[in-house]
């Protein structure tokens, strides 16, 4: 475990329930705390309750837009970087979300440990 990252909340925003649970696990085993949500009103109720450090948020919410979700994490929580999660390959879903404001865009194909590092990069910094 990476004393650096005890403490360290993630909000982790998919409407995927097996990836929630895996990725909740992962992140936990590694010592950081983890709230999740399944859609973008559940995200900004823990928003609003639960302070974070970091958000991961799928892009693809069962109809809706997660970019949406993007845009009011970076108003209501401008200090917290916002790392997009997608499984779409998309070129300019990832110009869209630099440009929304996400500090990073991660293909959900990436093996977990290229997801813990650029997370590592973004709260240890």
């Amino acid at each position: 475990m990476n004393s650096g990252l005890a403490k360290r909340h993630i909000l982790f925003v998919d409407d995927e329930a097996p990836i929630r649970e895996l990725l909740a696990l992962f992140f936990r085993k590694k010592g950081m705390e983890v709230t999740t949500a399944m859609n973008i009103e559940q995200a900004k109720e823990l928003a609003a309750a639960v302070p974070f450090d970091l958000a991961i948020l799928d892009v693809n919410l069962a109809g809706q837009n997660g970019l949406e979700l993007l845009k009011f994490l970076r108003t209501a929580h401008p200090q917290a970087p916002v790392l997009v999660f997608t499984g779409l390959p998309d070129e300019d879903l990832v110009e869209t979300a630099l440009a929304a404001g996400a500090c990073g865009v991660m293909r959900k194909t990436e093996p977990l440990a290229a997801l813990y590092a650029e997370v590592c990069r973004h709260v240890l910094n």
